[in-house]
């Protein structure tokens, strides 16, 4: 009876978690952490273990993964390797190649959300310099991300996190190069695919953005007003003339005297008759403060985008990132110029410019910001903010790169290969050398360690050990072992692969591999066969989220900047997903044998 409890108390948890994951209205280390104390309340896992996974080898992997990754970008080797890409430019077909190629082999090495942030910018504009929409770029981008991470163990979290797991078993964990067989192969032949084929699928979408064009025509989005020399208004600050239409609703972007004109003024500045005023805000906000102050409309036509940033203050576009601070958060609540000193301009989502009353828009991730800033603080504010740019500075892609971060990362995998260190504590050795060679500074550490990944894995561990410990696990191994009395062996293999990935499709890819591993050798045991051919089907299933936006965040990245739909992805993402099955099942049954 005390079983049967615990058995309908672990599904209940489990169904409830996984309906948390795909609603998606709380971030998924918020809902892991639920399922975490649920457990605990549950008494499944005593208190005491409650936070061990915040300890666990996979956790502390990642965690350094990110670091060393970070101190990658920093080196400047990727932004020189990107200049590249301007010599493929022969055609869709080896265009396409060239980009799923490049990030692959950024995100076999690195993590796989960083590696598209890295290009993804240098992918735009190569897009727009040969006529295509961004769209056409962006998912094979993004796809090949995710097939990269599959080459190595560091290339995406679940392999770290099945590698580990089979250390737990007695047997010695999966090295670096374990994974690379089988996820050459499939990252080879889904290249092929996208080079080829995939590209075509994508909906052409009709978007502002796309044939090569700027998301945001700016000189659409503002209005030019002029202090009239029979008004009394000679003196009066920016903030006061604002003040009409409310706090906030109207933002000052440049202030024109004679020949002069000052970008992004401040609210103190003060105006003069003649002066000419550039307002961003809604048309109803504008015709408030017009009929409130006596203020002239001259109109937006003769604007010149080109006169609107200077050396000192630029535009920039930036996608909000999944784990960014400003998601679920009004335009009003972000507060972006009191807080960041940048001017939110205009926002765009799903490819589409807003037009409402944008400081009552609730920010998702994956929308595009239009901002406006001073030039040397616009990188911080938008690390602080959690969003990435979608334009590359030159800075980034010219300067020399330095190897150090190469040679550091290099040693530490050597070290772990030939088992002088393992993997946990040469990777951890390795961000210290970067720190102490200041390849990277302390802040970078801590800002460049994905927090909500490293809360998710280490509160799901021990919700997978409370799986086990409930007997879930050995019930759900019992059922799919069943299967082998009436289907050959190697369609385990299938089951499990397919599992995996209609699991990573709706949840996090690691909480997917964290609660599958077990499964996996509890199958591999009833039926009498090696674990190591079912733990890879999991590792590779739980890595290939293609369907849908959600199942990845590169996905969601990608899909404000290319003005996907949700329903755009699994046009490219579901024959992928079956070309990856039929390639996948025998390459892992020829290289693991059952």
């Amino acid at each position: 009876m005390h079983m049967s409890f615990h058995l309908i108390y672990i599904f209940a948890v489990l169904a409830a978690t996984l309906t948390l994951f795909i609603w998606g209205r709380w971030r998924y280390d918020i809902v892991a952490l639920m399922a975490l104390l649920a457990v605990v309340a549950g008494g499944l896992i005593p208190a005491a273990q409650a936070f061990s996974g915040f300890g666990h080898p996979a956790v502390i992997t990642v965690a350094a993964v990110l670091v060393i990754s970070k101190a990658i970008q920093n080196s400047g080797l990727i932004g020189w390797l990107a200049r590249g890409l301007s010599v493929f430019d022969r055609g869709p077909t080896v265009q396409t190649g060239a980009v799923v190629v490049l990030v692959g082999i950024l995100s076999a090495f690195m993590n796989n959300v960083g590696a598209l942030a890295l290009l993804m910018p240098v992918v735009i504009q190569t897009a727009r310099k040969s006529g295509r929409s961004p769209g056409d770029l962006l998912m094979p981008l993004s796809f090949g991300s995710l097939l990269g991470g599959l080459v190595t163990l560091i290339g995406t979290p679940p392999n770290i996190i099945i590698a580990t797991y089979r250390g737990t078993l007695g047997e010695a964990p999966f090295s670096m190069f374990d994974f690379t067989p089988v996820g050459l192969i499939i990252a080879l032949v889904g290249a092929l695919f996208i080079a080829f084929v995939g590209w075509r699928l994508i909906p052409s979408r009709q978007a502002q953005g796309g044939n090569g064009e700027s998301l945001f025509q700016i000189e659409s989005y503002f209005t030019e007003v002029v202090v009239p020399e029979e008004s009394n208004l000679a003196g009066t600050s920016i903030r006061d003339l604002l003040a009409p239409a409310g706090e906030g609703e109207i933002i000052a972007v440049a202030l024109q005297r004679q020949d002069r004109r000052r970008l992004k003024p401040g609210l103190s500045a003060l105006v003069q008759i003649d002066d000419r005023l550039l307002l961003e805000g809604s048309a109803e906000a504008i015709e408030t403060i017009v009929h409130e102050t006596g203020l002239r409309v001259e109109g937006s036509s003769s604007i010149d985008p080109n006169a609107l940033e200077s050396d000192d203050v630029h535009f920039v576009e930036a996608v909000v990132t999944p784990t960014s601070r400003l998601v679920r958060l009004t335009v009003a609540q972000a507060m972006f110029g009191r807080r960041h000193g940048l001017n939110l301009l205009a926002l765009a989502r799903q490819g589409q410019p807003i037009h409402q009353e944008i400081r009552k828009v609730r920010l998702r991730a994956g929308d595009v910001l239009l901002l406006q800033g001073d030039a040397g603080a616009i990188p911080e504010s938008l690390a602080a903010l959690g969003c990435l740019p979608l334009a590359e500075r030159d800075i980034a892609l010219h300067r020399l790169p330095s190897p150090l971060p190469l040679i550091v990362f290099a040693a530490a995998i050597v070290a772990s290969l030939f088992g002088l260190l393992s993997i946990p504590v040469a990777f951890t050795a390795a961000v210290v050398a970067l720190v102490l060679s200041r390849c990277i500074s302390l802040r970078e550490l801590y800002s460049s360690v994905d927090w909500s990944v490293i809360v998710l894995l280490a509160a799901m561990v021990p919700v997978g050990l409370a799986v086990e410990n409930s007997g879930a696990t050995a019930l759900i191994a019992d059922g799919i072992a069943t299967l082998a009395d009436v289907l050959p062996p190697w369609s385990i293999v299938l089951v499990i692969l397919l599992v995996a990935m209609v699991l990573s499709d709706v949840m996090n890819n690691a909480a997917t591999a964290v609660l599958m591993a077990p499964l996996a050798f509890g199958v591999a045991t009833r039926i009498g066969v090696s674990p190591d051919p079912l733990l890879m089907a999991v590792a590779v299933g739980s890595s290939c989220a293609f369907l849908t936006p959600i199942g990845h965040q590169s996905n969601v990245l990608v899909m404000g900047p290319a003005g996907y739909r949700f329903g755009d992805y699994w046009r490219m993402g579901l024959p992928l997903e079956v070309i990856i099955v039929a390639v996948s099942v025998p390459a892992i049954l020829w290289i693991w044998p059952l």
